[in-house]
């Protein structure tokens, strides 16, 4: 039933904003969901055993139709997006320019997939600090201060350059740094935590995924 559910959503979030791109409307729903049932309960994944759901299980959590309606913030994506996740993923600039009707030229260095503009970020192997960048856009009212709150996950240091940004009619988008380093020496599974930027009135939330991968060599001394 998610599907049809989530067309609904969309469908309404088009009336409401015919201007809005595909990325809009995801951005929209995904960081206005909640992450417990409407009552704060928690979630739980189905399965052989029981747990509390992470966000693998839930993706950006139970839909939010009132607030995805009036999200805030947006991180949107535009036609050169598309090509940096391409140039990112290894295609050629033949093959990319093919595709979008114009001669492409992926830069060198390859750009990394983190710094495609989803709403979400995920480190799968975490060893020396890594530095992205996100941009989001203004859909809410002109003149808006945003503030970061961010719960980083367990073990793993986070740090956004600014840490406030300021809209009017001339700053409709603004691009933050995210340098991400972790504290732990081995191997590690996949831990969670979240970044928000709030005006005191939205909150606007993205998951934050981290897997540390540092393999050390152990001596048997024995």
């Amino acid at each position: 039933m998610s599907a049809p559910v989530i067309s609904g959503v969309v469908a309404l979030l088009k009336a409401m904003h015919p201007d809005w791109s595909p990325a809009a409307f995801r951005s929209a729903i995904v960081t206005t969901a909640w992450r417990t049932d409407p009552f704060g309960e928690q979630i739980f994944a189905e399965g052989s055993s029981r747990k509390v759901a992470d966000p693998f299980d839930y993706g950006g959590g139970l839909v939010n139709p009132e607030k995805a309606g009036d999200p805030g913030l947006v991180y949107d994506m535009g036609p050169q997006d598309y090509v940096l996740y391409l140039c990112s993923a290894g295609y050629n600039d033949s093959s990319i320019s093919q595709l979008v009707g114009k001669v492409t030229v992926c830069s060198n260095p390859k750009p990394s997939v983190l710094d495609v503009n989803l709403p979400s970020i995920t480190i799968p192997n975490l060893k020396d600090e890594v530095s992205l960048t996100r941009t989001v856009t203004n859909v809410g009212p002109v003149d808006s201060v945003y503030k970061v709150v961010f719960e980083p996950p367990l073990g793993v240091r986070v740090v956004v350059t600014p840490e406030t940004l300021m809209f009017n009619s001339k700053t409709k988008s603004f691009s933050f740094r995210v340098r991400v380093s972790t504290t732990h020496k081995i191997n590690t599974g996949f831990y969670f935590g979240s970044l928000i930027w709030t005006d005191s009135v939205r909150n606007v939330a993205i998951h934050v995924s981290v897997r540390t991968q540092i393999l050390q060599n152990y001596n048997d001394e024995n």
